[in-house]
């Protein structure tokens, strides 16, 4: 009964409909406080479990993996947002903010080496206008509000508000895929995903992953990528925790500096088609230092400026572009990688944090920080692992009716 509550839990969007859920289908009456109560409870007991395994893990207390190991793996990082209020205050809402989760995503893969690259061409979802477009548009509204730091949002753009191509006139032609087409991009095996999420920093995070990561025997695969969407602190528990894994940047996060660049220079629909498809196709083939020198010369021929620009000016928007590529350059040789069968994007991290949002994240949902939020996202991240571990867990935790206990040897007395 137990593992019904707690799953309902984690799958619903709140305590309450879970309960309402436990009551229609399961013919179970509870309320949603006592819902709540016990989900927090599991959700600590994952906690402390996680935290016992890190420590384990850095401090060299490491039991031996189990787990043959995969022949590929995958670990992709990134951040969510969810909303947290203060705990301990009473009834209602204080203290909210916007606080930040760290989502990891473990996959064990499979796929071929090459000697040559499998996939030459960029895929036609990144040569039809329309559906670029819309990419584009999405990932920056999952950012929300454009931060001082980044590229303007294209609705800001005037350009941007001009429909694109129609779909078809600038795609690459249909053609037959060949044999190594087809067995690129790497496929998931059997239980391929585990999850790691905390709402602690990501100095924290690392060795969480890392410990996951070993307990999967993911140290002894021969290859290996761990891929994220640029940001610096990536590359940071790269260097310090995943040094055998090949670093790639996401692909679809390359594309779209690329995309609203073309968009801030261009005075034509059509002209922003063309620098961004060339762009494009040059970094999907490895070419990124082409693709810097080009935004280089642009940038000399429009001319230095002392002093801070509006990030929609060209000059400024060509800086932030120039820098990201600069600063990953290193991380985005697409074509080596896909001849070793790597993966080239993060969109399984991207999707997961998605199914994470799914559960934490709504109008008017807060979260008490930090027990009730990080509770909750390890209910939530055993739920989205392929390995069953939140029923293995509740089945086989201290007082579980299904426990199997060892049996005690009592000596006799003198």
């Amino acid at each position: 009964m137990l593992n019904k509550i707690v799953q309902a839990a984690g799958q619903v969007k709140s305590h309450r409909l879970a309960a309402v859920v436990l009551g229609v289908v399961g013919e179970i009456a509870i309320s949603g406080r006592h819902v709540n109560r016990l989900t927090e409870g599991i959700g600590t007991e994952l906690e402390e479990k996680r935290d016992r395994e890190t420590e384990d893990y850095v401090h060299h207390r490491r039991e031996e993996p189990v787990a043959p190991a995969p022949p590929l793996v995958a670990i992709g990082l990134d951040g969510g947002r969810l909303m947290t209020r203060e705990s301990g205050q009473g009834p209602g809402v204080h203290g909210e903010q916007w606080k930040e989760e760290k989502v990891a995503c473990l996959l064990a893969l499979e796929a071929n080496t090459f000697t040559a690259d499998p996939h030459p061409e960029p895929p036609r979802c990144f040569l039809d206008a329309p559906q670029v477009d819309q990419l584009v548009r999405d990932i920056q509204s999952r950012h929300g509000p454009r931060q001082e730091n980044e590229l303007p949002q294209l609705a800001e753009l005037s350009l941007g508000k001009a429909p694109p191509p129609p779909a078809g006139g600038n795609a690459a032609p249909l053609e037959d895929t060949d044999s190594d087409e087809r067995a690129w991009p790497p496929k998931r095996t059997t239980n391929a995903r585990t999850c790691v999420a905390t709402m602690q920093d990501c100095e924290a995070f690392g060795p969480m992953v890392a410990a996951e990561a070993w307990r999967r025997n993911f140290p002894a695969a021969p290859r290996g990528a761990l891929l994220g969407d640029g940001a610096p602190w990536i590359w940071k528990q790269q260097e310090k925790w995943f040094k055998n894994l090949t670093p790639v940047v996401d692909f679809v996060h390359a594309l779209t500096y690329l995309y609203v660049t073309a968009t801030v220079l261009a005075a034509s629909v059509s002209e922003r088609w063309q620098m961004y498809v060339a762009w494009m196709t040059l970094c999907w083939q490895g070419k990124v230092c082409q693709v810097i020198e080009d935004l280089e010369a642009r940038r000399e021929r429009l001319g230095s400026f002392e002093g801070k620009l509006p990030p929609t000016d060209p000059r400024e928007a060509l800086r932030r572009t120039l820098t990201y590529l600069k600063n990953n350059a290193s991380r985005m040789n697409y074509s080596e990688y896909r001849k070793q069968g790597l993966p080239v994007s993060s969109s399984m991290v991207e999707s997961l944090i998605k199914e994470v949002n799914y559960r934490v994240k709504g109008t008017e949902k807060f979260w008490d920080n930090p027990e009730g939020a990080e509770a909750i996202l390890q209910v939530r991240a055993a739920q989205l692992s392929d390995d069953d571990r939140l029923s293995d867990y509740i089945a086989s935790r201290p007082g579980s009716a299904s426990r199997r206990r060892a049996t005690r040897e009592h000596g006799q007395a003198a």
